[in-house]
This record gives C-alpha cells, sequence and structure tokens, in this order.
C-alpha cells in the first residue's frame, strides 16, 4: 500500500475481469502441452486439439441451453460478438432497436448502422417494456439488442418477456449475457433468446475470447466477418472463393483454441459449483454491501430502475465530496481495495444518472467474502468521517 504496508487484496472489480478459477487454470495446464493448430491437420496433437475446440462448441451450447441446430461461434469477446451480427445486419437490412443504459459494445456497433433507433429507459420495468412494446408496434424492426444485466448496477432485466415483446412485433432479440453468465442460469431455449453473447474474462476463463450463439440462416447468409483460411472451402484461380457456412464461415486464421477450451471449462466449473449456490452466495454478499452503503451518509447508490430489486453482484454508487477516482484511488492506496471508477462504457447511462464525470463500482463474486465487504464498508466509513472532521488531505496523503 501507499505506506508500504501489506495487506491481502481485496478484489472487487469482477465486472470488469473475473479471475480465472482453479479448475480452469488447470485446465489450461493440461492442454497446453498437446496445444496445436485446428482443423485439417493430421498429425495427433492436432486431432486432439481440434476435438477440444469442436467440444468446448458443446458445451458452450450445453450450458447456455441453446438449440441443437444454433451455431456456436468463438470470437474474441462480447464486442467481437456484437459486431459480427452487426456486421450480418448491415448486409441483410433491417431496423435495431436499442435501450439508452447499454455498455458501450451494445450501442456503438447499432449506431453505425442506418436503422438503429435508440429508445430511452424509464424509471421502472414495466414502463420500459412499455416502451419498447410501442417503439417495435410504431415501426417493424429486425432485431432488439438489449442487456441482460447492466454492468453500472448489477440490475436484471426480465429477458423472457423481452423477447416475447420482440417475437410478437416480428423481430428477433440478441441477449448481452456479459454480465449475467457467470452469476444466475440462461437458457436460449426457455428464455426464447436468438442470440447471447457473452465474453470469458468475466466468466472465470482468462485470455481475449468471446461467444456468439444463435440462430444459424443469417450468419450463413452474410459474407464471412473475416476474410481468410478456415472461412473459405474453396478458392478458385481467380481468387474468388466458396465460403464454408456454420461456425468456420466467421472464424477465419487461427482461432484461440485455449481461450475457447477455457471458457467450456468455466462453463463445466460453475455448473458443478451450481447456481443456487452461487445465488445464494451473492445475494448474501449483496444484502450486506447495500445495508452498509446505505448506512454512510453521503454516499449515493446508483440505480435504474424503481420496481425491481434483482441483481448480480454489481453495486455502483456515489461519495459527496470526492471524485469517483479519489475514492478508488483511496481504497487502493490506503486499505489494498480494487475497485472500478468512471464511466464504465456506458456514458449516456452515467450521464442520465446525474453522473457525467462517473462514479464507483464494486462488483463481486466467487471469491469475495463477507469480511472483503466489511474491509470496503469500513474503508468507505473512514473516508466519509475524515470528510466531515475536515481531515481530508490526510486521509488521501
Amino acid at each position: 500500500m501507499l505506506d508500504g504496508s501489506s495487506v491481502r487484496y481485496a478484489n472487487f472489480d469482477y465486472a470488469a475481469s473475473a479471475p480465472a478459477l482453479r479448475a480452469v487454470a488447470d485446465g489450461l495446464l493440461d492442454a497446453l502441452p498437446q496445444y496445436a493448430s485446428v482443423h485439417r491437420g493430421a498429425g495427433a496433437l492436432s486431432q486432439i486439439t481440434t476435438h477440444r475446440y469442436e467440444q468446448a462448441r458443446e458445451t458452450v451450447r450445453r450450458f447456455v441451453r441453446a438449440r441443437t441446430d444454433d451455431h456456436v461461434v468463438f470470437t474474441r469477446n462480447t464486442t467481437d460478438s456484437i459486431n459480427l451480427l452487426a456486421h450480418c445486419l448491415a448486409e441483410r437490412g433491417g431496423d435495431i432497436v436499442v435501450l439508452d443504459i447499454e455498455h458501450h459494445a451494445n450501442l456503438l456497433p447499432w449506431q453505425r448502422l442506418s436503422g438503429t433507433r435508440v429508445v430511452t429507459a424509464c424509471g421502472t420495468v414495466e414502463d420500459t417494456l412499455a416502451a419498447l412494446d410501442a417503439e417495435l408496434a410504431s415501426k417493424p424492426a429486425a432485431l432488439l439488442a438489449i442487456t441482460a444485466a447492466s454492468n453500472v448496477t448489477g440490475e436484471v432485466l426480465p429477458i423472457s418477456r423481452l423477447a416475447s415483446i420482440a417475437h410478437r412485433h416480428g423481430a428477433r432479440i440478441l441477449v448481452d449475457g456479459a454480465q449475467l453468465v457467470a452469476h444466475q442460469p440462461i437458457s436460449v431455449v426457455s428464455h426464447g433468446i436468438d442470440y447471447l453473447v457473452f465474453s470469458g474474462h468475466k466468466l472465470y476463463a482468462p485470455f481475449g475470447a468471446g461467444v456468439l450463439v444463435g440462430r444459424g440462416d443469417w450468419l450463413d447468409e452474410a459474407s464471412p466477418y473475416l476474410a481468410g483460411g478456415g472461412a473459405s472451402a474453396e478458392v478458385g484461380a481467380d481468387g474468388a472463393p466458396h465460403w464454408h457456412s456454420g461456425p468456420a464461415r466467421h472464424e477465419a486464421g487461427s482461432p484461440n483454441v485455449l481461450g475457447a477450451v477455457s471458457i467450456a471449462d468455466a462453463c463445466t466449473a460453475l455448473a458443478g459449483i451450481g447456481f443456487e449456490h452461487i445465488g445464494h452466495h451473492e445475494h448474501a454478499l449483496r444484502e450486506r454491501l447495500d445495508a452498509g452503503l446505505a448506512a454512510l451518509d453521503g454516499v449515493r447508490p446508483l440505480r435504474i430502475f424503481a420496481d425491481t430489486d434483482n441483481r448480480v453482484g454489481i453495486a455502483g454508487f456515489a461519495v459527496d465530496g470526492f471524485s469517483a477516482r479519489t475514492v478508488a484511488c483511496y481504497l487502493a492506496d490506503h486499505h489494498g481495495i480494487g475497485v472500478r471508477d468512471g464511466r464504465f462504457c456506458a456514458h449516456p447511462l452515467l450521464a442520465r444518472l446525474g453522473y457525467p464525470d462517473g462514479a464507483v463500482r464494486a462488483s463481486f463474486g466467487l471469491g469475495t467474502d463477507a469480511d472483503d465487504v466489511d474491509r470496503l464498508l469500513n474503508a468507505l466509513s473512514e473516508l466519509v468521517s475524515r470528510r466531515d472532521t475536515g481531515r481530508v488531505e490526510e486521509s488521501l496523503g
């Protein structure tokens, strides 16, 4: 820490990147000695690695309970997955409807397209659903692109109801599951999802790997996201290619095999732990943190909706009298606590909530315990008390 002492690090930045689970790290070490290029290789290592890579698709498919004919495409991250689908929509046409509370990954790719309509979220979930229903009824759209859980507040949206609204008006739905899949169960079939995207690094897996799971027709009709080897089935002397269908169509080049395998290992590990256990663990921590933050004078929790308490392990807040960066640096330098500060790639939402310069986000997961929450609350209490007694410079020195 700033004074030269040491303390056990308290990680409250899971929403940015969750630390790898031990089972994932062990699986990676097991795969590394046998790693080789996938597909088309006759050698033993290529065959082993190809099997692991393709088996990873099936593991992911089962984890999110996707349809048997859905494509599971490995990408670099959630952002890449959404850009891939935006590429498909740019070619086939059709309007896209999004909310203004989205992470930039689910906002900026669509804003490149001329047919994108941004709907302002209301103060309640119910009113927001009604606004989306009215928007889709007023003019046809091809796609509703929506977050499953806010990366700023952790609030979870009702995916099944959103899917029903989209389908009733002839649209498909893309769900950004980056902040949900590690915390609550999700079912592509039961929730009525057409496309689901998420990242490995939010799922207790390392490396730059992500997933797009969904219906194959739009993906097979579009030109390859990347032109190159692997995507091409045949290239004539004139250079005119014949492209593969299926996931290979959009996975040109050497894929991040170890990243994909790590995602699959994380899915297997989380399924083994069980979402009932995960839910109980995070619910207890969230209640403890919420109650503690509410008791601190001048600490203001961030909320989008007034009618829901369904949240994942994320708490956004601001502290009167201090910038978000000052709070984050104080927690890191004086208490060994890591939080995130800024606008969390959700600038329109932070502006709407009244914090255009940013806020603080504490996010947690399987490695967090009650002592970590108490350390964070005690550190914030100390900061607030120094503000109230005029000892601000001492607290930050």
